[in-house]
This record gives structure tokens, sequence and C-alpha cells, in this order.
């Protein structure tokens, strides 16, 4: 990619002003870029390296905007936790570690380094090429269903009650989206018909549910299911494929998004077969080291 000649990386590493920071390795990277971690790295022009990049974005002097990227992981996690702890952490990497300089950003961030111009993207003079700049998430598309997939592994406890396990209908299959009890009596016809309709298994659902089986016995591309930590023994589980992302617990159920639902969030009942394909999924995730 253009912008990591050494000029590129001179200028961005001449008093670049740090203002956030993220991983890209297998087991977590910006799920905006990509539904794997492949696909994240060639959204910014990186080989997919097994131990993956740290990276740092900042302001130079001017104002420009720099996206740096170091092997040197373990600084950037150490780095993260200490911010998300409320501890200040002068990140400063080595300049033997900078594997590249790219102009731009490919996140979106909301703060600006003081005492220097606004945020802007270098000038061609030294990026050589156009600058990156975060996916489009004004509508509904890739990287807005895999943003609402993180937003629900990060606050699942207020997605999981919304939903009582007495509202789920099972009916013996772990591709039906759960559905809400009837608290007012006998359904209506409509009621009836529509409860139906979805008890016979939600056609996106089954696609989901039948790729992510698929990838026990053939696996995807590295970081297309990945496990975290959860309270208890449970893990957290993040798939990923072709339109579609999956959020469960491997103690309870799954939540499923679709760029054919734009929006919609389906829960799917743990059933028969669910607890089983989650285990599975488990077993071959990549984990954070």
């Amino acid at each position: 990619m253009a912008g990591t000649d050494e000029e590129a990386v001179a200028a961005a590493d001449d008093a670049l002003y740090v203002l956030t920071a993220v991983l890209l390795t297998p087991a977590k990277f910006p799920s905006v870029l990509g539904d794997d971690y492949p696909e994240a790295c060639a959204a910014l022009g990186l080989a997919p390296l097994a131990d993956g990049y740290g990276l740092v974005l900042g302001q130079d002097g001017d104002g420009a905007r720099w996206t740096v990227v170091i092997d040197d992981v373990s600084l950037v996690a150490v780095a993260i936790a200490s911010w998300d702890c409320g501890m200040e952490y002068d990140l400063s990497p080595d300049e033997r570690t900078v594997v590249a300089a790219l102009p731009g950003w490919p996140l979106a961030v909301a703060v600006a380094a003081p005492n220097v111009p606004a945020p802007h993207d270098p000038g061609p003079e030294i990026a050589e090429g156009p600058p990156l700049a975060p996916p489009d998430t004004s509508v509904w598309g890739p990287a807005q269903r895999r943003l609402g997939a993180d937003e629900i592994a990060l606050q699942w406890a207020m997605w999981r009650e919304q939903l009582d396990d007495v509202a789920f209908v099972m009916p013996g299959s772990s591709s039906d989206a759960a559905e809400p009890a009837d608290e007012g009596g006998e359904p209506d016809e409509a009621e009836r018909g529509e409860q139906g309709a979805r008890q016979g298994g939600h056609s996106g659902i089954r696609r989901v549910l039948a790729e992510a089986r698929a990838y026990v016995d053939s696996p995807p591309p590295l970081g297309r299911v990945r496990s975290a930590f959860a309270p208890g023994d449970a893990r957290t589980l993040r798939a990923d494929g072709p339109g579609w992302s999956l959020v469960a617990r491997t103690d309870d159920i799954a939540f499923v998004l679709l760029d054919d639902e734009p929006g919609e969030v389906l829960p799917v009942g743990r059933g028969p077969e669910l607890p089983g394909l989650l285990e599975a999924l488990d077993k071959m995730a990549v984990r954070p080291s």
C-alpha cells in the first residue's frame, strides 16, 4: 500500500501524537474491517502474519492522520489494558518495531491531539496514495452488521435479559428463532399463522447454522471463529461468514445478524443441537494468548 515507504514512516514517526491503539491479531481485530483476520489485514494492505500487529493511531505535528503499524503486539496490548483501567501509559513504539506508516485512519476516532491543527489526511506528496478511511456504517451492510455483533458481545447481559427462557418456543430444532410466549390467552388466527411459519425455521438462521457447522469440518479463514472470556465457565463465541454474524455464550443461546435483514437481531434457542455446535466451534476457535 502507498504510504509505507521510508519517507512516510519518517513523517508519521516524527512527533506522532498517539490518540488510541488497537490490536490486529487472529483472535482480536477490528471486525468492522472484515469477517476474518486475513480480510482485516487486506483492508490495510498488510500480510496476515501469525503473531499479528498493533495499530497506533495518531496525528503528526501538522495534524495529519497516521496509522503506524508495529509488530510489538505485547506493547500495544499493555497500553490498551492500562487505558481500560484508567491508567496513563505512554505508548512510544521503538522505531525498529515499525512495519509501516499508513496515511489516514481505518477506524473512526472521536478525539484529536491538542495544540495541533484539526485531523486531516496527509498530503499526496507524503502519502503517495489514497489515505485509509473508516468503512461506511451509515447504512446497513457488512460493516454495520459486524459492529452490531460487537455490541451484543460487549453488552450480552443487557441483550439477554430482554428474553426470558419461557419465551422460547422449542419445537425440537436449534434452527428455530426464539419466539415470544403468548401471555394473553390463545393466539388469534393471524398469530397462529405467524408462529407456525416461524416454528418452521427461519431460513436465514438455518443457513447460518449450516455454514457454522461446516466450519467444524472445513476450518474457515483464521479469525472467522473466535472465543473470548465470559463469566463462570462459559465462553463468548463470535463467528462470521458471508452476510452473517453470530454471537453466543457456550452455556446459553445465540444471536444472529444478517445483511439481508437490516437492523434485526434474531435470537436462537438452545434446543437439542445448538449446545453441541457451540462446543465444537469453541474447540476450533482462535483464543487470545
